[in-house]
């Protein structure tokens, strides 16, 4: 699954709350799934009800990774396999809008967040859990995938059963996951009358009502580390990042990171880092891919996304952002780098 969100590191700045005669406090856990660790931070709950959250979670998060892995077997593995032989293949309903949103935001993004180019990512291999030693894959091949152009746009129900007009279509929601397990572990935390927490996977994150007396506070992490800056998170927002920076390799001297432009077939260009606020964990997440693709043309598809709060961090490390990012930036070094101010342009 993709980890290009944990990159930007998103962490919680503010040391625990302790003390049992200092009610309420602040209560951490921590599982894995999605390939990284998702943190829970649950303010004013009793031990009983942080339990149960707990548990329910856990649960919740690691069947959505077995369901939604592309590369283990599952529900979309089985899926994929269907789609790769010209067959319509019936789909559970519980994925079922999981694909329509991707195919949604997939469109809106004009292709550019494009969970169906799952075999690019597998010929670059960047579909391991722990990648060995590698080089880029032959040009020849990357041309071919790049030709066949797989895209959510081929993808169409006929009630239960889902059939693509193209077979080189292979799902890979690895930019897209998090986002949507996110989302659905907040909505659990409501169901369970929790009014305020956080639920961060690997850096990219969405919190419920305040810690204590005032909203959350998180970091943004610099693309060559350290803490660049930390923001204020209000009640029901998120915050997505898509990094250059982990999964990667280096060959004959040039570096290669795991976010594929769909249009080349080759590792995006142009931006190291986008952080994205928004209302929906699954929208950031995918908001935040998609502007990364489109490098330094992010500005034209935050606006087709509907994205107002954005950073976005060029190879030479130079800083933008759109007027909706930059009045909540609290930059931490007292002498703050430049920051490039970028209205949105109409459409």
């Amino acid at each position: 699954m993709r980890q290009a969100a944990a990159l930007l590191g998103l962490a919680l700045l503010s040391g625990l709350f302790s003390g049992c005669d200092e009610p309420p406090r602040l209560r951490e856990e921590r599982i894995q799934v999605f390939g990284t660790w998702v943190d829970l931070a649950l303010w004013g709950v009793d031990d009983a009800t942080a339990a149960r959250a707990i548990r329910v979670i856990q649960g919740d998060l690691g069947d959505l990774h077995t369901r939604w892995h592309a590369w283990q077997p599952g529900e979309l593995t089985r899926i994929n396999a269907a789609l790769a032989a010209g067959e319509s293949v019936d789909v559970a309903d519980s994925m079922r809008p999981v694909l329509e949103r991707a195919r949604t935001l997939s469109l809106r993004s004009g292709d550019l967040f494009n969970p169906a180019i799952g075999r690019l990512v597998a010929l670059w291999g960047f579909h391991a859990d722990a990648p060995a030693k590698r080089v880029p894959p032959p040009a020849e091949a990357i041309d071919a995938l790049v030709a066949a152009v797989p895209k959510m746009g081929d993808l169409a129900f006929d009630g239960s059963r889902l059939l693509s007009r193209n077979p080189a279509v292979q799902l890979d929601l690895g930019a897209f996951a998090k986002g949507y397990g996110v989302d659905i572990a907040i909505g659990r935390l409501q169901d369970l009358g929790i009014r305020d927490a956080m639920v961060n996977a690997g850096g990219d994150l969405r919190v419920l009502g305040r810690r204590g007396d005032r909203d959350w506070r998180v970091g943004i992490r610099a693309p060559a580390g350290g803490l660049l800056a930390a923001v204020e998170i209000a009640d029901g927002e998120s915050v997505f990042t898509s990094g250059t920076y982990e999964r990667q390799f280096e060959h004959a001297g040039t570096r290669y990171h795991h976010i594929i432009d769909p249009r080349t077939g080759y590792p995006a260009r142009g931006l190291s880092s986008v952080t994205v606020i928004g209302r929906d964990g699954a929208e950031a997440d995918a908001a935040a891919t998609a502007l990364l693709v489109a490098g330094r043309d992010w500005p034209r598809t935050a606006r087709a996304l509907g994205v107002t709060a954005v950073l976005a961090i060029d190879e030479q490390g130079a800083l933008q952002a759109t007027p909706g990012m930059a009045d909540r930036l609290q930059f931490l070094d007292q002498s703050p780098p430049a920051l490039g101010i970028v209205p949105l342009p109409e459409i």
